[in-house]
């Protein structure tokens, strides 16, 4: 696991509310639905980015993190490893504050650029099990 508690508490607690959900569906079996309505329950905007664009739990959704016309300041990723790396490279792109790799996504690379480009990074976490152990 990577991600040090400091790292977590960080992004869970200081870096704002704005949570893009990468790979986010309307599919209630994938683990992102559920992962999404945890952050929305602790009080995280979340913003669906799939290519279906579809609207879930009341937020719309875009096709990529470009497309969204706002600030974000975290990028939660649900894609294979091997996808995650162009991922991080685009929260860099858009100014993200941080970015968390979900339980079994890792790509060391991606975690040495992101960091170098001074955001914070969570790779092989999950937000929904980290956050409600905060005080």
């Amino acid at each position: 696991m990577h991600g040090d508690a400091a790292t977590i508490r960080t992004i869970l607690t200081e870096l704002g509310d704005t949570w893009a959900v990468v790979g986010l569906s309307s599919n209630r079996d994938r683990a992102a639905y559920g992962v999404a309505e945890v952050l929305q329950r602790f009080g995280k905007r979340i913003v669906p980015v799939h290519p279906k664009a579809e609207t879930v739990h009341g937020e719309p959704g875009y096709a990529r993190l470009a497309d969204i016309p706002f600030p974000v300041d975290v990028v939660d990723v649900f894609v294979n490893s091997e996808l995650a790396g162009p991922v991080a490279d685009e929260a860099v792109a858009v100014g993200a504050r941080a970015v968390w790799f979900q339980l079994g996504v890792v790509d060391d690379a991606a975690l040495a650029r992101t960091r170098a480009a001074g955001l914070y990074m969570v790779m092989d976490r999950c937000p929904a099990i980290e956050i409600p152990r905060l005080p």
